[in-house]
């Protein structure tokens, strides 16, 4: 497509069938309400969403209805009606919906539809016909086999839930201080900036590693500046102390974590991770570390609660840093590299590590 970046970027419907996403992701990973956040991150990173609905009967989920409210969701309701099957008539209005969409907005390029349901392929089939690129969203559990391969690509939850950021720590309670003595200096700005920095690098490291990860061409910095933009619209470089993203850039590539190379365009340079970064290799050497010592007191180490023991180490780590979208997804890199091995076992459910 021609024009301005953000004309290039994919237009996306989100239409999801509710009632199969949140009894699914209820039934099949213990989440309740359904969290909408990890969806919306994601799509975040393919383009801009213009129009999102969703479709239940909303008496049935009253508190996921306040917490997609709140998040821009269009919600669609489809009583129940006495003799009629409520979920049929959900997916028949979302079918609709769809194809009123397809012919009406031309400008929308990509359809992404959140549900697990066979019954939808059709549907996939007769939008990529059009023309229109579709996005599967669905849990593993729930999902018919029938529906990914349909699809241009396809989101299981299951991975977005663990991709997602952690939730913020709770404010610490404030207490009163002592006033401070003439001539004393106060640290408290300069211990206030160090978690602010931190935040500042999480965001644009998680960002980039998901565009990375998409493999559909460089990553600009005005590509990443939109998707950071996408996810929050509030952000602000200015509000970390620097005067422009690209200075921002260039102090998070001072400090090693991203790299900035000559981009197609001048001024506007692409951006990537270091390549044999020495800190990568030390986190993975921390790993190891940690493997060895309790695989030697308890054997094989489960990788649930293994992050917390490598924070005990090392209190600043963050697999997000070194590109990588989960702690599943470091420990799998540091499998490649040689540094442990891991199986999943079935039986318990978790992955479980010993040192190589």
């Amino acid at each position: 497509m021609a024009g301005t970046p953000d004309e290039r970027d994919e237009r996306i419907a989100l239409l999801l069938d509710y009632e199969n996403l949140a009894i699914g992701a209820r039934e099949g990973l213990g989440v309740s309400p359904f969290d909408f956040g990890p969806v919306a991150d994601a799509l975040a990173l393919r383009g801009r969403v213009v129009a999102r609905r969703a479709y239940a009967d909303w008496s049935f989920f009253d508190d996921d209805r306040r917490l997609l409210a709140r998040a821009q969701v269009e919600l669609i309701d489809i009583p129940q009606r006495v003799g009629g099957s409520r979920k049929n008539s959900a997916d028949i209005k979302m079918a609709v919906d769809a194809i009123e969409i397809a012919y009406e907005r031309s400008w929308v390029t990509t359809f992404a539809i959140g549900t697990g349901d066979s019954d939808f392929t059709p549907l996939v089939h007769k939008l990529r016909e059009l023309d229109k690129r579709v996005i599967g969203i669905g849990v593993a559990s729930s999902t018919s086999r029938l529906l990914p391969p349909a699809c241009d690509e396809f989101l299981f939850y299951d991975r977005l839930v663990e991709a997602a950021p952690s939730p913020a720590p709770a404010p610490a309670p404030v207490q009163e201080e002592p006033a401070p003595v003439v001539g004393q200096v106060e640290p408290a700005a300069e211990e206030a900036a160090a978690p602010a920095d931190e935040a500042v690098e999480r965001v644009v490291t998680r960002t980039l590693s998901g565009l990375a990860r998409r493999g559909d061409g460089p990553v600009l910095a005005s590509r990443l500046k939109r998707a950071i933009l996408r996810q929050d619209p509030t952000f602000d470089e200015a509000d970390h102390g620097f005067r422009g993203f690209g200075e921002l850039l260039r102090h998070l590539q001072s400090q090693r974590i991203i790299e900035l190379r000559e981009g197609s365009a001048h001024g506007d340079p692409e951006v990537t991770f270091p390549v044999d970064e020495p800190a990568e290799d030390d986190a993975f050497r921390v790993l190891a570390e940690v493997v060895g010592e309790l695989s030697r007191r308890d054997g094989g180490v489960p990788l649930s609660g293994l992050k917390d023991q490598v924070r005990k180490r090392r209190p600043d780590f963050s697999e997000k840093t070194y590109g990588y979208a989960s702690f599943l997804s470091f420990a799998k890199a540091a499998r490649a590299r040689g540094v442990i091995t891991m199986a999943y076992e079935q039986v318990n459910g978790d992955w479980y590590l010993e040192p190589a």
